[in-house]
């Protein structure tokens, strides 16, 4: 099965700026979220889309499918997630063996900066950069489905 693991972070500081390998530009829209599974589409720099399902978080674990949509496609679908879409610029973000994503969020959530790293297992040692502040991991109210419901940064 196909797995998602990831620790995800709030920021305190800019020390990650200097590292940035690439940036692009995302736009997600929520088409179901239930406490069984999401399903999401996401479109990168308006030149490609992905359709994702995702299943109940157990832990930092949870299944995760991903498939490549025609962007035509993602932009109707992105018609009927409204209004629960955000927008948001990635930065990938090297550090020690790991590559972090960076997001910058826009919009109704301008202001919020997340950095997430996705690991091979549960247990897998992370090494933490100190631009990190507190984790957020198991605080549903960062995750991006919660986020495209409650406009505003979680306090």
């Amino acid at each position: 099965m196909a797995q998602e693991i990831e620790r995800k972070f709030l920021i305190s500081g800019d020390g990650w700026r200097s590292n940035v390998q690439s940036s692009s530009r995302l736009q997600q829209g929520y088409l179901s979220t239930s406490a069984k599974a999401t399903v999401r589409v996401r479109i990168y720099d308006d030149r490609e889309a992905v359709l994702t399902l995702k299943g109940k978080p157990e832990g930092i674990a949870r299944a995760e499918f991903e498939y490549a949509i025609p962007l035509e496609d993602a932009r109707e679908l992105m018609e009927m997630a409204r209004p629960n879409v955000i927008e948001k610029r990635r930065y990938k973000v090297p550090f020690e063996a790991h590559t972090w994503e960076v997001d910058v969020f826009e919009g109704h959530h301008a202001g919020l900066i997340l950095a997430e790293v996705e690991m091979a297992s549960t247990d897998e040692h992370v090494h933490l950069p100190d631009w990190l502040g507190r984790e957020v991991s198991d605080d549903d109210r960062y995750a991006n489905a919660s986020l495209s419901r409650n406009p505003g940064i979680p306090s």
